[in-house]
């Protein structure tokens, strides 16, 4: 049989002991030892393999204070890469305490919420140590205990708890002798949610409190791994913190241990026999660059895998948009102006923008200007480096959508901000014009629309379509019927009134390959109505009043014609 594939699984130990396939990332503690980074900040994308690898260094240096354990947590690592690296690396397996916290639950409606989340988690961890501390107190002071007892059973102020990654450190270094290791996962999670909320500033300064405590002036700290997904300025929250080591997907060190490589990609497919679908996961799941190192979305990837182990036939899929949060993109599609339009249609063309790079921001910055905010699709992987080169004393990328994925993510959010803006319009001038059979001006209203909204063309007919059945399904007194999906020989939309006594119309769309093809291919589309006898549909129903008309579009032109239907 072969190995199940990991969807979903994010604990290092039961991704080992249940028979999961595991892409092996354990030379990554063999780095981090290497490059002794006291306070590391790992920066990646959501769902690039952040908490697994946490989890593993967790059960790679975690001394659990139960020798049965450690040599059960051993094994886990058998047979893996960091094990060939030789004795300096395996003799710091089960040395330490460590303190593993995740913050991505801290995604709530309000403060107070993601505050007692944060209590949870800490306290969970605090709980998770209780023997540890219960067998060794007498080496800690009452206050000490206490306080420690307090946050394990989530009945600590808010004051205590801010310190609490400190005190953990210090009583963990009183009761074993060893320093604690800190391992942060998904730091920016509870700030990018408390910033779209509205609570920013203070989660800001929870967190700040957290970890000033825990790494700043913290003489009991062995380490500490920090992940998330944006690297927040130094200013707001790791203020004073000079020996802050920050890794960002521009960085050459550490490049390969997070997302799938493209050897890793191939020996996964050909375990699984489905190498034969490589172009597939290439065009939707490759194209970011961590360093000079070229990756994969590993968890479009293993999903993708999963679908192709079931049907090798199966289509590719954007999983990722289910993940990883979309707001930022769906902030900026709303509050596009003209030239930020632009750039977005630009960049759905298979083109690249040249952006400053800016890696120290905050939430507050990103619409301040436009290369905060391209700096914030970069680093959130909604983009990815085409190129980079140094400028004026500054480095500067050229920046692309990574693949087929992501661009998908990008149009069904301009699509979603398409229909909403079209529902707040008034479009009775529109219908107006089409009962009068004015289509002069049907093609200036839907031109004006054209020009105020963002489009793309590689699917240009698709985009096209939901536009125009978008803005006709606004009326009341008409029913529209979108026939494109149905590939029935139909025309592309037939609008009518509830009533057989009132009136019904046909339309068909073209795309043009250029501006001086636009009025030949209104006529076309007007003329396919006839020819293929499109209005039968409408008289077999009853409909006496039929009119037809043709709508040709190219990019943000629109030519309409006219047409009655007993022609």
């Amino acid at each position: 049989m072969k190995k199940a594939l990991p969807v979903g699984i994010e604990n290092f130990e039961d991704m080992r002991t249940n028979g999961y396939y595991y892409v092996d990332k354990t030379l990554f503690i063999k780095e981090l030892l290497d490059l002794k980074g006291k306070v590391n900040l790992f920066t990646r994308p959501r769902r690039f393999g952040k908490t697994l690898n946490l989890s593993m260094l967790r059960y790679f240096f975690e001394d659990t204070g139960d020798a049965e354990k450690n040599a059960q947590n051993r094994e886990l690592f058998d047979g893996l890469k960091i094990i060939g690296a030789g004795e300096p690396y395996v003799s710091q397996m089960g040395r330490y305490p460590v303190m593993n916290l995740t913050l991505k639950s801290a995604k709530q409606e309000d403060f107070e919420t993601a505050y007692y989340t944060i209590q949870a988690e800490i306290a969970n961890e605090f709980d998770r140590h209780r023997d540890i501390i219960e067998q060794g107190k007498e080496k800690l002071t009452e206050k000490e205990y206490g306080q420690y007892i307090s946050i394990a059973d989530e009945k600590a102020d808010r004051k205590l708890l801010q310190s609490a990654l400190k005190l953990f450190s210090k009583c963990m270094q009183k009761v074993t002798g060893r320093n604690t290791i800190i391992l942060l996962d998904e730091y920016d999670v509870p700030l990018e949610n408390a910033y779209f909320r509205g609570f920013y500033d203070k989660m800001v300064g929870f967190i700040r409190s957290l970890f000033e405590s825990a790494l700043k002036t913290n003489d009991s700290l062995q380490f500490a791994v920090i992940t998330g997904c944006l690297r927040i300025s130094k200013e707001s929250i790791f203020t004073g913190l000079n020996h802050l080591r920050i890794i960002s997907v521009l960085d050459r060190k550490y490049s390969e241990h997070f997302g799938f490589t493209e050897l890793e990609v191939l020996q996964m497919m050909g375990y699984y026999g489905v190498e034969g679908r490589f172009p597939t996961m290439k065009e939707w799941y490759d194209g970011y660059a961590f360093g000079d190192t070229e990756v994969y979305n590993p968890w479009s990837v293993i999903n993708f895998m999963f679908d192709l182990w079931a049907d090798s036939n199966a289509f590719p899929r954007p999983y990722w948009i289910n993940t990883s949060s979309n707001d930022i993109i769906k902030d900026m599609v709303a509050r596009a102006d003209r030239e930020t339009k632009g750039q977005i249609e630009k960049l759905l063309e298979g083109g690249t923008l040249d952006i400053q790079v800016h890696e120290e921001v905050t939430y507050g910055d990103m619409h301040s200007n436009g290369e905060n905010l391209w700096n914030f699709l970069y680093f959130t992987g909604y983009l990815t480096k085409e190129s980079e080169y140094f400028k004026e004393s500054a480095v500067f990328l050229r920046a692309r959508i990574p693949n087929t994925e992501v661009k998908t993510i990008y149009q069904s959010t301009i699509m979603n901000w398409l229909k909403d803006r079209i529902k707040k319009e008034d479009f009775r001038g529109l219908y107006r014009a089409m009962e009068g059979g004015d289509a002069a001006r049907m093609g200036e209203i839907l031109t004006g629309q054209l020009f105020h909204t963002i489009s793309f063309y590689d699917s240009a007919e698709n985009f096209y379509h939901g536009f125009l059945a978008g803005i006709l399904s606004q009326s009341e007194d008409y029913m529209v019927k979108s026939n494109r999906e149905s590939g029935n020989g139909r025309s592309d939309i037939m609008v009518k009134s509830p009533s057989l006594r009132g009136r019904s119309f046909v339309l068909e769309l073209k795309v043009s390959d250029s501006i001086d093809n636009l009025e030949e291919d209104a006529e076309k589309a007007l003329q396919q109505i006839y020819d293929k006898k499109y209005m039968e549909e409408l008289r077999a129903e009853g409909y006496k009043k039929i009119d037809c008309y043709g709508v040709a579009f190219y990019r943000k032109d629109c030519e309409v014609r006219f047409g009655e239907g007993q022609g």
